[in-house]
């Protein structure tokens, strides 16, 4: 494919293949540095982000070039931190996942404009944590790190483990003690170090970035610390799956799940990209933010009308979103203002309610997160914020057999009867 390189940034080098990356770019004072493990600004300690030259020229030879990648992510190579050569390398080849047109669910939410589930729970761990795991790999092999960790809830841990395993590294993950078991289970069976904290996630990430400072994580890449400019990334191939999935189109709507921000903000990102390159029809669309009532720092914030984000303790079984103080909560503010979103909470009980409607109308089983989604875009359908005439995507981003616990008290069996007719007959279960 013809590619034409654009200017490349003053005052900055780098040694390492990460591919079109050429940067590393400060999202608030805009200074850039070269690629390397690092995740705030010098300057004003703002965030970093990865900086590209984008491929240019030829629209429609590069849309034929992804049709025709791997069935995973890596069809996206050309717009990610990545060598070229990626697909070659061991990995658990993550994305390119259902998008359910939800008809039986959009007829009891009253969507009249067409309503899309973008179900990542079919990911090899069985989130999307696969996705940004996939991308903060191939960064820590660039940099020669020889151990993968992270502070989790629950879905990255797992997530890191397996991306371990597959392509060499060792693993050493912490997470808070108290997770779902079904989460800490899938985050040790890959023979990695898992470690549990005594406190709440926001605990955990601040003991890991301390650890990054001592000597005793000397050759470690914390994928959602020192590596999380690359790591954050790989939420942008969402974006890209859903519009290349709707023919090359942006919905005019979605609707996101809210912990630390970064995949709400990553997405919009990939949606300026596709606009940028020309794969997709520049349009209006808007964003929303989904929280969980006992962790909704940003959707307080919100409705408050603050910029500022004032960080809580997390109370809510779902607890892949329990982040107290989100990095990236101010920018997930200002893309729902700015798209014409929102961002709102539900409580516990919505949750649940809104994890069975989805399993009973569409045969997918959501974690809380996807509850926490669902349940959101009913409530800001109610309040009259989401236009059911508009074409809506719904994200569930990971499987409800990690969070058993959070339906089990209300799920069971209908009846438990002998074996025998009459039994049946009598349950009032024959039709």
């Amino acid at each position: 494919m013809a590619v034409q390189a654009a200017e490349t940034p003053q005052n900055t080098t780098s040694a390492v293949d990460l591919g079109p990356a050429v940067a590393l770019s400060c999202r608030e004072c805009g200074e850039r540095f070269p690629l390397g493990p690092v995740f705030a600004c010098e300057s004003c300690f703002g965030p970093l982000e990865v900086a590209y030259e984008l491929p240019s020229g030829d629209v429609e030879e590069l849309r034929r070039a992804i049709e025709a990648g791997p069935k995973n992510i890596w069809r996206y190579a050309p717009l990610l931190p990545v060598p070229a050569d990626v697909a070659s390398h061991p990995s658990t080849n993550p994305g390119l996942t259902q998008l359910v047109k939800a008809d039986r669910l959009a007829k009891e939410l009253g969507v009249t404009g067409g309503l899309y589930v973008k179900d990542d729970s079919g990911n090899p761990t069985h989130s999307f944590k696969d996705r940004v795991v996939a991308i903060a790999v191939e960064a820590a092999r660039a940099f020669g790190f020889t151990t993968l960790s992270c502070s989790s809830t629950g879905n990255l841990a797992g997530a890191v483990g397996a991306a371990a395993a597959r392509a060499g590294f060792r693993s050493c993950v912490f997470i808070p003690h108290d997770l779902e078991q079904g989460k800490v289970v899938m985050a040790a069976v890959y023979g990695g170090d898992l470690v549990g904290i005594e406190g709440t996630y926001d605990d955990v990430n601040r003991f890991c970035s301390e650890l990054i400072g001592d000597p005793l994580g000397e050759g470690w890449g914390f994928v959602n610390v020192n590596l999380r400019p690359y790591y954050g990334e790989g939420s942008k191939t969402l974006a890209y799956e859903i519009c290349e999935q709707l023919g090359w189109e942006i919905p005019d709507q979605i609707v996101i799940p809210v912990a630390s921000g970064s995949q709400l903000t990553k997405i919009d990102k990939g949606l300026k990209e596709l606009i940028k390159l020309g794969l997709v029809a520049d349009k209006p669309y808007r964003i929303f933010g989904a929280q969980a009532e006992g962790c909704s720092p940003v959707s307080t914030a919100y409705k408050a009308g603050h910029d500022v984000v004032r960080p809580q303790k997390p109370k809510t079984i779902a607890k892949s979103l329990a982040i107290g103080n989100p990095a990236d909560g101010p920018y997930v503010l200002d893309i729902a203002r700015r798209t014409g979103g929102a961002v709102e909470d539900v409580d516990d009980e919505q949750v649940v309610d809104a994890i069975k409607l989805l399993a009973r109308t569409e045969g997918i089983f959501a974690e809380t997160a996807g509850g926490v989604t669902v349940g959101v875009t009913r409530k800001l359908i109610e309040n009259g914020q989401l236009d059911p005439a508009l074409t809506t995507v719904v994200l569930n981003t990971g499987d409800g057999l990690k969070t058993l616990d959070a339906v089990a008290p209300t799920t069971g069996p209908t009846a438990t009867i002998r074996p025998d007719l009459d039994a049946f007959r009598a349950a009032g279960l024959a039709g």
